[in-house]
């Protein structure tokens, strides 16, 4: 049995994911800061920024599924990951992290972003910035066995629980009806089978609603 933790259980994503693999029969630790609010079977009260590498290198991956949204806050995405790849540098542990949706390529070569395009709301660029930087970071780490998904453009907090999904890569994916889209839900259960089954080592990958 895989023995997983989620980082920020307590998180939209986070709850979600932490369900999904317990759903699964993974060995599941929330890691969280208060009540754990997920149906994992351990729990560990702790801040992200005090996680020691004694903490995680007993489990097989680690989901981090940190999240921020304020302007204050937002340089946080860079040093939280950068935080838990350095406590998991030379480990056998794997790091999934809960990418975003703006720094897919729309283009062949790569030079043009999903933030990049006109349609892009104005209110999600910082954001879109800040998570881009933190992903651009994380390439040079060559110590870390991570790997990045992000989700379709559209992510759906309450969206339905489909059971399908596309895997993607680097660049923007639509599903045959063109649409960009996925629930978080059904993100829950990619992140899952990229634990169990999938080795997209030092990757960053994409998932949509089929």
């Amino acid at each position: 049995m895989k023995k997983i933790a989620v980082v920020c259980a307590n998180g939209k994503a986070g709850r979600l994911i932490a369900n999904e693999a317990v759903e699964r029969g993974l060995d599941v630790t929330a890691v969280v800061r208060g009540e754990n609010k997920t149906r994992a079977q351990h729990v560990l009260l702790k801040d992200l920024y005090d996680l020691t590498t004694e903490d995680l290198e007993q489990f097989d991956a680690v989901v981090d599924a940190f999240g921020a949204w304020t302007e204050e806050t937002l340089s946080q995405h860079s040093t939280s990951l950068k935080h838990l790849c350095d406590i998991l540098s030379e480990k056998e542990t794997r790091l999934l992290i809960v990418g975003g949706a703006g720094s897919l390529y729309v283009n062949p070569e790569h030079t043009a972003c999903v933030a990049d395009g006109p349609e892009f709301p104005d209110a999600f660029k910082p954001l879109a910035a800040a998570m881009a930087k933190a992903l651009g970071e994380l390439r040079e780490r060559s110590d870390v066995r991570w790997t990045y998904i992000s989700p379709a453009g559209d992510f759906q907090a309450d969206g339905t629980r489909t059971g399908e999904y596309i895997l993607g890569g680097e660049e923007l994916t639509l599903n045959d009806s063109g649409e960009s889209i996925i629930s978080y839900a059904d993100y829950a259960i990619a992140m899952v089978d990229e634990i169990v089954e999938g080795n997209h080592i030092r990757e960053r990958i994409s998932v949509v609603r089929k």
